[in-house]
């Protein structure tokens, strides 16, 4: 990632924090839509679940100026989600449904650089925990 576009994603964040549970209840809405087979992978409250997840993003976006500060966090968090049944095929479903729901919470906001930066901010962090998640696949 760019410093301009780890500009972007935080400052695109920022305009997402206020509308934090909306974005996470549209963000799950479309999980579930695209991918009905991982409802069964949450099996506590989906309100709290929703909290953890506009909670992690903050930690990862403010986080993003200085990487390898959240990568053990990153590491930590992708190990469990594989306890939790998270499979390799699930990170592109959760990329798709985060650019979804970006991309409406934002509106005219969203462009294309914007895309781009979180498209890189995404690839670069999911690559990374699967290969932490995953470690033999990266082989």
């Amino acid at each position: 990632m760019t410093p301009d576009q780890v500009k972007l994603v935080q400052q695109s964040f920022a305009q997402v924090a206020p509308i934090a549970d909306k974005a996470a209840e549209m963000f799950y809405g479309r999980v579930f839509e695209v991918a009905p087979s991982v409802k069964p992978l949450f099996k506590g409250d989906i309100a709290e679940q929703r909290k953890k997840l506009m909670a992690t993003l903050a930690v990862v976006v403010n986080g993003l100026s200085d990487l390898p500060s959240v990568l053990p966090a990153a590491s930590a968090l992708a190990k469990r989600h594989v306890g939790y049944g998270v499979l390799p095929e699930h990170y592109s479903v959760v990329g798709a449904a985060l650019l979804w729901t970006l991309e409406r919470g934002l509106g005219p906001q969203w462009t294309p650089a914007l895309a781009d930066a979180w498209t890189a901010a995404y690839t670069a962090l999911s690559g990374f925990m699967m290969a932490e998640a995953y470690p033999q696949a990266a082989e």
